[in-house]
């Protein structure tokens, strides 16, 4: 299945330093989602850039489509907490890949 990458960004620029209680609970839906997905195999990969600028989550779906809308689907991206944007990817080298680690 081809694999995909989508980067969320807060839409809020405050959003690192002082969380709104409607985006730490977004969040954490967010996080049941991707935790889900992994479970599934659909998530490769996923967490935040530690000098919060953005997060990163690699997905492996069935087409362009399905990554769509599983990025849309995001708790956090439907709860207007963090814009998307998703771009193919071919993963060349990872140990998740290969599971061989």
């Amino acid at each position: 299945m081809p694999e995909y990458v989508y980067l969320i960004h807060p839409l809020r620029d405050a959003y690192f330093d002082h969380p709104t209680v409607h985006e730490e609970q977004v969040m954490e839906e967010h996080f049941a989602y991707l935790k889900g997905a992994t479970e599934r195999e659909t998530v490769l990969l996923a967490g935040p850039c530690l000098d919060e600028t953005f997060d990163i989550v690699v997905i492996t779906v069935e087409n362009d489509k399905a990554a769509r809308d599983f990025m849309l689907n995001d708790p956090a991206v439907m709860g207007n907490v963090m814009m998307a944007e998703l771009h193919p990817m071919e993963i060349s080298f990872s140990c998740l890949k290969d599971r061989k680690c």
